[in-house]
């Protein structure tokens, strides 16, 4: 019999990943144009380091973090800086941006570097490389990644766990990652193991990666303790608390991080780019997208320069398709529509899916029926009915008190929600509320 997932209840939205599940990554050829918002990750957003007039080689920094949840911005092209101001934001909003000319004859070769022996290095060597190179949790959260190699010291952390589950529907960036570059897997592995001073690490890949996880046990080195498991499919298996639900039936407790059960979870693309990080000594600069959706003529999974404009990679997939509607950068499922095609690709851009006239529910909401579903559905147990109705009057801090904190937005009510009430889009607002009013 299959083994059941852990954790409780959840969706299953249908996969929808035939578009790009069996195409080869490739590289997109360099733009023209980058944008390099100095916000990008988790944390305070970078500091510009460069002006106007400036030249910049691949690889170059350009934004220096400010403090320590923070991360450094790197030019993903050799070029000229033309502007350091605002600029469309893919969450909707205008944020300061290094805007570089591309060099359009350049061969795009960086500076030589020295790429640091990492078995050689200290752990606070390590995790300062790692720092230095601008990582990023590459799932989506863009959480700076040198923050969670070095958990407090009162954390018992025994086991790392590589999230290789991808239970988005439509993306497949992680998937061909795992199926291409197994060993840059394993590699980034040791050095995180390393790190964290742990001798364990698993991997979870849901059961429709039969080819990932393949090629991860092909590739799975004997000299250390790192086990490959095939889970259940199922929705949000990727989230880092029911991630762990699933692989060690620990529960994370509610306003606790997984670190506070000894765990400490990776994105596979995250682990991966680490592992790139030591065999190239380049930053983060470039990420693996996948362009996908009935809305776009060539579907792909792309390596990417970090601050391409949305524009720019869906011409690099054939365009738009007439029936186009909607283009949301991530899933469908917790991404977020995109108002203008000149915002860029930031390091946490998942995937960019082009939606079309039928593929996008109809706008119009009924009253809420009672029935329930999104309660049953809610992976975190809390009661988006009650949440939805008390978004709808503004009344917020009742919000807070029912436990608002632990919604992760992952859409699992709206998705289910016979109303079409988009809860998930209230949640969202009622949590900016929240900090704004907390702020001020």
């Amino acid at each position: 019999m299959p083994r059941r997932p852990r954790f409780r209840h959840g969706v299953h939205p249908p996969d929808l990943k035939e578009l790009t599940a069996g195409i080869p990554i490739r590289r997109m050829p360099f733009p023209k144009k980058i944008v390099l918002p100095l916000r990008q990750h988790a944390g305070n957003p970078a500091k510009a380091i460069v002006r106007p007039g400036d030249h910049v080689e691949r690889g170059d920094k350009v934004g220096e973090a400010d403090g320590y949840i923070s991360s450094p911005i790197h030019a993903s092209a050799a070029g000229t800086v033309e502007e350091v101001g605002l600029w469309p934001h893919p969450d909707g909003s205008y944020a300061t941006a290094v805007r570089i000319a591309v060099e359009p004859y350049s061969a795009q070769a960086p500076r030589p570097r020295i790429i640091p022996d990492w078995p050689g290095l200290s752990r606070e060597e390590l995790i300062e490389a790692v720092r230095q190179a601008g990582v990023v949790g590459l799932g989506g959260a863009a959480f700076p990644t040198h923050v969670k190699l070095a958990p407090p010291k009162d954390a018992t952390i025994d086991v790392l766990v590589v999230n290789g589950c991808e239970c988005e529907p439509f993306l497949t960036a992680d998937h061909r990652t795992m199926v291409e570059y197994p060993e840059r897997v394993f590699t980034g592995i040791r050095i995180m193991m390393q790190c964290l001073g742990v001798d364990r690490a698993m991997i979870g890949v849901e059961k429709n990666k039969a080819d990932a996880i393949a090629a991860l046990e092909a590739a799975r080195p004997d000299d250390i303790y790192v086990t490959v498991h095939p889970l259940t499919v199922k929705y949000p298996q990727g989230a880092e608390k029911m991630l762990i639900s699933s692989l060690l039936n620990r529960d994370v407790p509610s306003g606790k991080l997984p670190m506070h059960v000894g765990v400490i979870v990776q994105n596979v693309a995250s682990v991966a780019t680490i592992a790139e990080v030591f065999e190239t000594g380049l930053p983060l600069i470039e990420r693996i997208v996948t362009v996908t959706g009935y809305g776009v003529r060539q579907p792909a999974n792309l390596i990417v320069p970090v601050g391409t404009k949305t524009s720019d990679l869906i011409e690099a997939c054939g365009g738009l398709t007439p029936d186009a509607k909607e283009v949301v950068f991530g899933g469908p499922m917790m991404g977020a529509a995109v108002a203008n095609l000149d915002a860029p690709v930031l390091k946490g851009t998942t995937g960019v899916v082009v939606l079309t006239d039928d593929d996008c529910r109809p706008a119009e909401s009924y009253p809420c029926i009672k029935c329930g579903h999104c309660i049953d559905a809610c992976p975190v147990f809390i009661n988006p009915q009650l949440l939805g109705s008390l978004a709808l009057v503004e009344r917020y801090q009742e919000m807070d008190d029912h436990h608002l904190a632990d919604c992760m937005l992952c859409g699992c009510c709206s998705y289910t929600c016979p109303s079409n009430i988009p809860l998930s889009q209230l949640f969202q607002a009622a949590k900016a509320a929240l900090r704004k009013s907390k702020a001020a």
